[in-house]
């Protein structure tokens, strides 16, 4: 998509709309490259005024989704040097059946 198409279609996007990831499945093996995610890199400032915005991402941490997260300094890959700049890493993983059942049972997560 060209960057004007871009423009256009996420200026038609419903506002307050939700976001809708497909959970990687259970025991899922290798990359997860290809399954729905974010990634948000830059200052800490950056990050966590996007991930205000993306609060309703909260209710995934549920009985039956988990949240797989990582938030980490940027690293040079030939120094090895912090690069004051972080990177920030969320996907949606689904509970394999028995944490679903101990779970729901103990009601943990509320919901």
């Amino acid at each position: 998509m060209q960057k004007k198409e871009f423009i256009n279609h996420w200026s038609n996007l419903p506002t307050n709309s939700s976001i809708l990831p497909s959970p990687v499945p259970y025991k899922h093996t290798g990359s997860t490259y290809d399954e729905d995610g974010i990634r948000i890199t830059g200052s800490p400032e950056f990050i966590d005024s996007v991930l205000f915005h993306l609060k309703t991402m909260l209710a995934y941490e549920s009985n039956t989704t988990r949240l797989q997260v990582v938030h980490k300094e940027s690293i040079d890959r030939e120094t090895q040097t912090p690069l004051n700049s972080y990177n920030c890493y969320i996907q949606v993983h689904e509970r394999g059946n028995q944490a679903k059942q101990i779970n729901s049972a103990f009601n943990v997560y509320g919901r």
